[in-house]
This record gives structure tokens, sequence and C-alpha cells, in this order.
């Protein structure tokens, strides 16, 4: 009995060091880079994880690379890893890049990755040529004329430009820019219309890929549709501004007639008030003359009889035809 207790309680120790051990050190991945004739030593696994590297992320890539004749170490794919880079997609962009005898240094993958760029779709697009569809874009000729345009560009990943060059969206502002700038130096719609070729010309002659991650291979123009007559539109509502300025100062002169008439107005019942104020006045004259005797009782009478024959004349004249012919028969 006093023999098998520390028996039992060494076995319990191997096995729980055991379970330890094998817990910490990826044994699964040593066997597997063993059996791909890749070197590595359980002590550069242990090391990895004390720097919390997963070894998975490491002893994968590097047997695929290996495999595939590429000469890397764990030592750089560690590295990369530890600077929060995408080993695998590093791993896969090299080797992509030795199948289709592209000149791709692991410095300058690691490097392309780091900047954000996808490495391996890089490759790919060197290989196999992108199309990029732009937007609609709106452009207007001289005559006036809207024309709405739609562009494929064909680009190829330029892979000494990745680093620093700019993006698809550069490139299709720029190709924006070319439509608009084309459409808007012909005199006529008819001209692009007649010839969509005259705007990739254009376009391609610009050198849009300059200081991007592309290289234009070419530029087709999808679709071009005729929008509204902008130049009609224009001399239309400048028409109705026109018309607009014309109508107020005819209102402003209309105006200033209706304040001149009532001036008029005015003045006219002023001097008929004022006449009506001499014309009472005149009884006062006349008996101020008789009682000074200035005038006789039959001037008087004759100046009364000439007032009345003048206002018999002036109701004569106002008569017409039939009215006289009536007083005459009378």
């Amino acid at each position: 009995m006093s023999t098998i207790f520390p028996t039992i309680i060494i076995i319990a120790a191997i096995i729980v060091f055991l379970a330890i051990f094998f817990s910490f050190v990826p044994l699964g991945l040593w066997i597997s880079a063993l059996a791909s004739n890749v070197k590595i030593s359980i002590f550069t696994l242990i090391g990895m994880k004390l720097r919390r590297v997963r070894p998975d992320r490491i002893i994968k890539p590097l047997i695929k690379g290996r495999k595939a004749g590429l000469q890397i170490s764990s030592d750089q794919l560690e590295a990369h890893y530890l600077a929060g880079g995408n080993v695998d997609g590093v791993v896969n962009a090299l080797i992509a890049a030795e199948r289709a005898n592209i000149n791709l240094e692991f410095e300058k993958a690691t490097a392309i990755d780091l900047a954000g760029r996808n490495v391996f779709e890089a490759v790919q697009m060197s290989v196999k040529p992108k199309v990029i569809e732009t937007p609609i874009v709106v452009a207007i000729a001289k005559n006036g004329i809207e024309l709405k345009a739609k562009a494929r560009v064909t680009v190829r990943a330029d892979i000494d430009r990745l680093v620093g060059g700019a993006g698809e969206e550069t490139i299709i502002a720029r190709v924006g820019e070319g439509i608009v700038t084309t459409v808007g130096s012909v005199e006529t719609h008819k001209e692009v219309l007649e010839n969509p070729d005259l705007i990739s010309k254009n376009v391609l002659g610009k050198g849009l890929d300059s200081g991007t991650a592309f290289e234009i291979l070419s530029i087709d123009i999808a679709d071009v549709d005729v929008g509204r007559n902008v130049g009609a539109k224009l001399q239309t509502d400048q028409a109705e501004a026109d018309k607009r300025i014309a109508q107020a100062k005819a209102e402003v002169r209309r105006a200033m007639a209706i304040a001149k008439e009532q001036e008029m107005v005015a003045a006219v019942q002023e001097m008929k008030a004022k006449v009506v104020e001499a014309e009472a006045e005149v009884p006062k004259a006349m008996a101020a003359a008789l009682r000074e005797g200035k005038i006789g009782v039959m001037d008087y009478y004759n100046m009364k009889n000439v007032v009345a024959d003048t206002n018999m004349r002036e109701s004569i004249s106002n008569m017409n035809n039939d009215d006289y012919t009536n007083m005459q028969d009378e």
C-alpha cells in the first residue's frame, strides 16, 4: 500500500504534465510540418505561443509556400503577422505571382498588404484585367443638348504602383471628367452620337492612370442617351425673366400714370372750387357796385340778358340734330 500511493501520484503528475504540454504545444502542426519536409522545432512553436502568435497562422502558410517552391522563413511570416498583416493572403499572392511569371518579392508583397490593399487580388488583376463600370455621366454639348454616357474601363493592376497609388474611385472620377470635357468641346451632340469612340480617344490621350495603382487598357462607351435641351430651357427661362421684368416696368409706368391722373383730377377739383368761390363773390361785387353807383340797374339787366343768351347758346350747341328739329317744330 505504501508503494502504490507514490506511484499513482507520479503517474497523475505525468498525465497532468503531458496534458499541459500538449495543450500548449501544437504537436499536430509540428508533425504536419515534418511530414511536409518543413523543418521547424518544438521550441519555435513554443516561442510563438509565448509571443501570442497563433502557430497555425504561420505554419500552414509556410507549408503551402515551401511546397510551391517559395524561399520564405517562419521568422518572416511571424514578423508580418505581428505587424498586423494577412500572412495567408501574402503567401497566396506570392504563389500566384510566381505561376504568372510576375516579379513580386516578399518585402513588396508585405508592403502592399500593410498598405491596406488585397495583394492577392492585385496579382490576379495583373493577370486578368478588371472592368470598371462608371455611373451615368451627364455632359452638355455646345448646342445645349444634354448627353448621358456610361463607360466601361478595363484596367490592370500595376504592382509597382500599388503602394501610394490612387484607387478605383480616382479612375472613375477622371474618366467622368474626361467625358464631360469631350462632350462639352463638340459643337453639336450629333458628333458624339455618330462617333462615340471620340470620347474614348480623347480620354485615353489624357493619361488618366497617372499616379494610380492601375494601368488603363481601354475605355469603351457602353451607352449614350440624349437628355434635355438645356440650351432651349435656358433661353425659355431667360425669356420668362425678361417678360417679368417688362411686366414690372409696365406696372411701374401704369402706377405713375394713375398717380399723375389723380394729381390732375385734384388740380381740376381745386380749380373748380376756386371758380365756385369766385362766382360766390360776384353777387357781392354786383351789390357793392349798385350801392356805390358804379353801374346802373339797366346795366345789370343787360348783363343778365347776356348771361341768359350765352346759356341758351351753350344748350343748343350741346343738343343733337333730332332735339334741335323738335325744338324748331315746337
